[in-house]
C-alpha cells in the first residue's frame, strides 16, 4: 500500500503505533545541525585564540621552500674571498669536490678572477677583488666594491638587491650570491644528493653507473688486497659524508629498541591482565589495584617516560626500551584485561568441570579464546613502536631520532634528513606489511 491510499482512519493507527517514528524528539530534528554549528564555533575560537591568521601571514614561507629544495637537492657553497689583489675560493668543511677538481660551473679567469656560472653563460658571475659583474639574461650590471661597502648598479633587475653593505643576487633554483666587502659568498644549487655513493676521498668518486658496473665485473682491482665490489661496499659504508654504517646501526638499534620494549611490554602485561579482570580474579582489591597500575603506566606518555629514563640511565638505547616497555605494559594490559572479560564461560566451565586447578582452566579455558586477539594487539604495538622509537630516540633515547635530530639541528643537512626519513618510511612501511599479513593469518586461521 503506497503513502497516498492511506485514510485518515489508518494514518491515525500507524502514527500511535509507531510515535518514535514520526513524532522525532528536538535532537533528532536538529542535532546535527546544532553539531556542526558548535564545530564551526570552536574551530572560529581556536583561529582567534591561537593566532593562526597572523601566524600564517607571518610565516618565513621564502625560508620553508629554502629548506623543502634542500631536501632534493644540494648546495655548493664556495666563499671566493678576496687576498692580496686575488680572488682564492674556500669551501666548506662538506665539501663536494676534491682539491683540484675540474668544476664546470666555476671558472677562473685570466686575470685572477673567477666566473660562477649558473644559467649558462648569459646568468653568471665574474667575481674580482674589486668589482663583480653579475650578467642576468646576457646584460651585465657592474657591482663596484669598496673598503666600505658593495654597491648595487642603476637600473639593475630585481634579481639583484641593496641589503645594507652587501648585494644579493637571487637566480632562483639555480642558487645565489651575496656580494660583500671581503668575498662573495656563493650558492649553486642541483638536483640529488652530492657525493651520495662515495665521498670524494673514495677512488670510485665521480665515475658513471656504467664505470663503476665495468669495474666490479671484469675491471682492474683498484685495491690488490680485496675485489673491486667490496672495496665499493666497504666505501660506501665509510662515506665520511653520508655516514651510511653510522645511519644504518642507529637505525638498527631503533628496531631493536621498538621490538624489544614491545615483547617485554607484552609478557609483563600478559600475567597481570588476568588479575586486572574481573570474572578471572575474584578480589575486586586487586582488579582496582592492577587497572589503576595500567592507567598510571599508559598515562604518562611515552616521550615523558624516555626522558626520565634518559635521566636515570644516560643517553642510549636502555631508556628507549624502557621507556616503550612501561608505556605499553599499561596500554596492552588495559586492552588484554577487557578481552578476558568478555570471553565466553562456557568454555571456562567445561574444563573446570573435570576438576581441573585455576591455572589449567585459564590456560585451556582462557587463553584459546584470546591469544589471537592478543597477537594481533601486541603486533599492531610494534608497529606503532617503530615510529614511537624514533621520536623518544630525539631526546636521548639513542637510535636514528637522535641522529636526525643532529642533522637538523646543523640547518645545513636537509638532504641527509630526507635520507633518513625516507629510510625510516621505508621499514615502517616493511613491518606495517608483515604485521598486516601476520595477523590476517592468525584472524583467517581462528575463523577457520
Amino acid at each position: 500500500m503506497s503513502p497516498t491510499t492511506l485514510n485518515t482512519a489508518e494514518r491515525e493507527r500507524l502514527l500511535s503505533a509507531y510515535p518514535e517514528v514520526f513524532r522525532r524528539s528536538f535532537w533528532q530534528r536538529w542535532g546535527l545541525a546544532i553539531g556542526v554549528g558548535v564545530t564551526l564555533v570552536y574551530l572560529a575560537v581556536c583561529f582567534v585564540a591561537f593566532n593562526v591568521g597572523p601566524a600564517f601571514v607571518n610565516g618565513r614561507w621564502d625560508r620553508a621552500t629554502v629548506y623543502v629544495q634542500d631536501w632534493y637537492s644540494w648546495r655548493a657553497q664556495p666563499r671566493l674571498r678576496f687576498v692580496d689583489g686575488a680572488v682564492q675560493p674556500q669551501w666548506s668543511s662538506r665539501r663536494q669536490y676534491p682539491e683540484g677538481a675540474d668544476i664546470a660551473w666555476l671558472r677562473p679567469l685570466a686575470d685572477g678572477g673567477y666566473s660562477v656560472i649558473y644559467d649558462g653563460a648569459e646568468n653568471r658571475l665574474d667575481v674580482r677583488p674589486a668589482r663583480v659583474d653579475v650578467y642576468v639574461d646576457g646584460v651585465a650590471y657592474p657591482v663596484e666594491i669598496s673598503s666600505d661597502a658593495a654597491i648595487l648598479p642603476e637600473g639593475a633587475p630585481g634579481a639583484l638587491v641593496q641589503d645594507g653593505s652587501k648585494v644579493n643576487v637571487d637566480f632562483g633554483f639555480e642558487g645565489s650570491a651575496e656580494i660583500r666587502t671581503s668575498q662573495v659568498f656563493v650558492q649553486r644549487r642541483f638536483l640529488g644528493w652530492a657525493n651520495f655513493f662515495f665521498d670524494i676521498n673514495s677512488p670510485f668518486w665521480g665515475k658513471s653507473f656504467s664505470e663503476l658496473a665495468w669495474l666490479a665485473v671484469s675491471g682492474e682491482r683498484v685495491d690488490p688486497a680485496r675485489s673491486n665490489i667490496a672495496a665499493m661496499v666497504d666505501d660506501f659504508l665509510a662515506n665520511g659524508t653520508w655516514q651510511h654504517a653510522d645511519i644504518l646501526s642507529k637505525l638498527m638499534q631503533t628496531l631493536v629498541m621498538a621490538f624489544v620494549g614491545t615483547l617485554l611490554g607484552t609478557l609483563v602485561a600478559l600475567p597481570l591482565a588476568f588479575v586486572a579482570a574481573r570474572n578471572i580474579t575474584q578480589s575486586r582489591i586487586a582488579n582496582w589495584g592492577m587497572k589503576r597500575l595500567f592507567d598510571f603506566l599508559r598515562s604518562i606518555d611515552m616521550l615523558i617516560w624516555a626522558l626520565f629514563f634518559t635521566r636515570g640511565f644516560g643517553p642510549g638505547p636502555i631508556p628507549g626500551i624502557a621507556a616503550i616497555f612501561f608505556t605499553d605494559t599499561g596500554a596492552l594490559g588495559k586492552v588484554y584485561a577487557e578481552a578476558l572479560e568478555n570471553v565466553d564461560d562456557k568454555q571456562r566451565e567445561g574444563v573446570k568441570s573435570v576438576g581441573a586447578s585455576p591455572v589449567i582452566v585459564n590456560r585451556f579455558g582462557v587463553l584459546p579464546q584470546v591469544l589471537p586477539v592478543f597477537v594481533s594487539q601486541s603486533l599492531y604495538f610494534w608497529e606503532s613502536n617503530m615510529r614511537s622509537a624514533t621520536i623518544i630516540g630525539a631526546v636521548g633515547a639513542g637510535g636514528i631520532g637522535l641522529k636526525l635530530l643532529e642533522a637538523m639541528g646543523t640547518n645545513a643537512d636537509w638532504d641527509k634528513v630526507a635520507y633518513m626519513v625516507l629510510l625510516i618510511l621505508l621499514v615502517v612501511f616493511v613491518f606495517d606489511g608483515i604485521s598486516n599479513a601476520l595477523r590476517s593469518r592468525l584472524i583467517g586461521r581462528t575463523h577457520h
